[in-house]
């Protein structure tokens, strides 16, 4: 009886050893995870989402661009005003301003900041602002003005990228955000506390916010089902559809998220590519029928398991500011697109299309290794072009080799690929649009607009850029969406779903698809 005991105690001792304690949940503390350390706590160098996370929960800013209505709103800066016809803005700040650390925040401080990404070419969110040559002066503690050679668009846009950063560097630097930085265990976790000195007022809810390092998203997800965290940002749809069955009032479906998945030909002069099929490429009717041959609501259904939209362009229909109501998502219909194609002289025969001149059509379709979605849209689209005669070959390659063939040797016919947006606002995709960019994937570079479409595009979208009326704005985006789809150099194929789980004892999150998507509200967040 004693050994039957003993041991009965030592497997119970081992369990609640092995078994993460309930008790080292701390009230009025959230806890979520990052899949690695951030390496850098410097908000003014963060390219990577880790980093990305703290800075979102930690940064002050001169002011915000509300993400749902795309309106600049104060923060640091109580008041601004563009002067000299775009080419200077004066800031006025609040009183009293302080970082995290008790160090004082007055217009010095924010000069200092905006002088380093003047001038130092490491910060990560200044390209715009140094390219601009600004020279800051600072006329009382409360005020400051920035000046550039020439104007720049919508130019107190910039000033929402630029969380303002203490005087001293420190290996936990102060803040002037809604939380700092109390701890950092290296591989365990990160730990924010609520910053006694933040503006706003009254001061955030949550005492702390623990960020685990977690590398494992199934441990992440057990974690959460059993209470240890009360977050996920970002789920893959088969981690989504566990907690829709564990716990359904913890999984959010926020809808069509910003980003897209899409596919192109590679029209590029690139002596690697074959004349005829330069031709197809070029073809906006060729484009159309594979395009109007994918099944899209497969896609939805089999990769993302319904958690998708079909796209209908190349802004998604989440981003209620600037898409274009008037798109709808192409609607499939294989018999279209092969009686399209045999007007354009190609031909169905014995199950094989081939062009005017003889030649199978057949093609390699290019993507990511390791993107377990991309590679199974490999295979829904190969089958779908399949049935209207054309060979598609997939190929899966590392992310070294996809770039240099994409962006150097221009060897390869067509890729599959997203992208993951970060501001709804269209003008950051200028780099893609312009015909002289080299980020122009379909046909980088070129000298002057090949087309006129191209030609058309080009001037759109310098006028969106430039324009300061909205409505303006808002035309010349919406006759860009209409070319875009009336020529598809681009194959938009669906928007996925933005995917989180928020535990029920969670109160006052209000997350958007729009960025940060769970941090808006972070001051009203409690339990």
């Amino acid at each position: 009886m004693t050994t039957k005991l003993s041991v009965f105690c030592a497997l119970t001792l081992l369990l609640a050893a092995c078994r993460p304690a309930a008790q080292n949940i701390v009230p009025k503390q959230l806890r979520f995870a990052i899949p690695g350390d951030p390496p850098t706590f410097d908000p003014l160098v963060v390219n990577e989402s880790n980093a990305g996370a703290i800075r979102d929960l930690t940064s002050g800013y001169l002011l915000r661009i509300d993400r749902v209505t795309d309106e600049p709103q104060p923060d640091l800066a109580e008041s601004w005003q563009v002067k000299d016809g775009g080419r200077a803005i004066a800031f006025h700040l609040l009183k009293d301003l302080k970082f995290s650390d008790g160090s004082p925040l007055t217009a010095d401080q924010v000069a200092q900041t905006l002088r380093r990404l003047a001038t130092d070419a490491a910060t990560t969110v200044g390209d715009a602002f140094r390219e601009a040559h600004p020279e800051v002066s600072v006329s009382s503690p409360l005020d400051l003005e920035v000046h550039f050679r020439t104007s720049v668009p919508r130019l107190e846009r910039l000033f929402d990228q630029f969380a303002i950063a203490p005087a001293k560097p420190a290996k936990l630097p102060g803040t002037a955000g809604p939380f700092f930085i109390a701890e950092f265990q290296p591989g365990a976790f990160v730990l924010l506390a609520r910053n006694p000195n933040y503006w706003k007022r009254p001061l955030p809810r949550l005492d702390s916010i623990r960020i685990d390092i977690q590398s494992s998203h199934e441990i992440e997800l057990t974690r959460f089902l059993r209470g240890e965290f009360q977050v996920i940002d970002r789920l893959e749809p088969d981690f989504f559809e566990r907690i829709v069955r564990n716990q359904p009032g913890a999984a959010r479906d926020l809808g069509a998220s910003l980003d897209s998945e899409f596919l192109w030909f590679n029209q590029s002069d690139a002596k690697t590519l074959p004349d005829f099929k330069r031709a197809w490429f070029r073809s906006a009717t060729f484009r159309h029928a594979i395009s109007a041959a994918i099944h899209r609501e497969d896609i939805i259904s089999v990769v993302y398991k319904g958690h998708a939209h079909a796209a209908a362009g190349p802004i998604s229909s989440a981003n209620h500011a600037w898409f274009n109501t008037a798109l709808q998502p192409l609607a499939t219909d294989p018999q279209a697109a092969l009686k399209s194609l045999e007007a354009e002289g190609f031909a169905l025969r014995d199950k094989v299309l081939r062009d005017g001149t003889g030649h199978p059509v057949e093609f390699t379709l290019i993507t990511n290794a390791g993107n377990t979605a991309r590679e199974t849209m490999l295979k829904l689209i190969k089958a779908d072009l399949a049935k209207i005669g054309i060979d598609v070959k997939t190929v899966a390659l590392d992310g070294r080799s996809l770039g240099t063939r994409i962006g150097r040797t221009l060897d390869y016919e067509a890729a599959l690929q997203g992208f993951s947006n970060t501001d709804p606002d269209p003008v950051n995709e200028m780099n893609v649009w312009l015909s002289s960019k080299d980020m122009h994937f379909w046909r980088p570079n070129q000298p002057v607009p090949d087309t006129g479409w191209e030609k058309r595009i080009d001037e759109l979208e310098d006028k969106q850029a430039t324009e300061p009326s909205r409505e303006a704005r808002r035309k010349a985006l919406d006759e860009f969406q209409q070319i875009v789809r009336d020529q598809e150099p681009v194959i938009y194929l669906v928007n996925p779903d933005y995917l989180v789980a928020i535990s029920p004892l969670v109160k006052g999150m209000q997350p958007g698809v729009a960025p940060p998507q769970l941090w808006r509200s972070v001051e009203q967040i409690s339990f």
